[in-house]
């Protein structure tokens, strides 16, 4: 997942980085702009963007808070790196599994396998959506916004779909809320399947995959066609 940020210079000046948060090429050491953000990724995802505090960020990575002022210059321009490399990652994926499947059905459930995998891979990107969610603009916006292109395409190929007969006629915009909220909620929300009575495990995600699908496929394919 990359990033592009800026960090205030001894000089007084900005400097931009490009930042790889999923891991540094041939193995080599994270940098410490890198290992601040994967940092922040989790803390964000796990404790919540407005629990998370610089102070101890810079505690658990053995830096002085200054150190991360210098790359980012405000909690609030973390946060935007943070969510423009989880943008960028979610986005390449979804591409990805796109240009993979055939049309159809088979592209919808391309797409929903490939959230259920990076769920298991990279739980916090997941966890960082949701926490954009909740904290609302202007990090919702930024997140949703870098994500238009491919939920236009989407909608396109939505669209020439139910033109064509291979799946049934629905409004393509409200579609894309409807899967987007109902695959994203299902992974994220575990207080709400505690409360269900459902301990998330790798067993129980297959399960919930399986079941969506099965659930989606009678809801959008017409006439029970593949």
């Amino acid at each position: 997942m990359t990033a592009s940020a800026g960090g205030a210079s001894p000089g007084g000046g900005r400097r931009g980085a490009v930042l790889a948060v999923e891991g540094s090429p041939s193995g080599a050491p994270a940098g410490t702009a890198e290992r601040i953000l994967r940092a922040a990724l989790a803390s964000f995802a796990d404790r919540g963007y407005r629990e998370t505090s610089l102070d101890a960020l810079a505690v658990s990575l053995h830096v002085r808070k200054q150190t991360i002022l210098y790359w980012f210059p405000s909690k609030e321009a973390l946060l935007e790196a943070v969510v423009d490399g989880c943008a960028a990652e979610l986005s390449t994926m979804l591409e990805a599994s796109l240009e993979g499947a055939g049309g159809g059905w088979a592209k919808v459930e391309a797409v929903v396998r490939s959230v259920f995998r990076l769920s298991a891979r990279r739980p916090e990107i997941l966890g960082l959506v949701r926490e954009t969610g909740r904290i609302g603009p202007p990090a919702s916006t930024r997140f949703l916004t870098a994500l238009r292109p491919l939920a236009e395409r989407a909608a396109a190929f939505f669209e020439d779909e139910m033109d064509a007969g291979r799946l049934r006629r629905h409004d393509p915009n409200l579609l894309l809320v409807a899967l987007y909220s109902t695959v994203i909620g299902m992974l994220t929300e575990v207080e709400v399947l505690r409360a269900l009575g459902e301990e998330p495990t790798s067993r129980s995600l297959v399960r919930r995959r399986r079941e969506l699908l099965d659930l989606l496929h009678a809801a959008l394919v017409a006439g029970g066609l593949d």
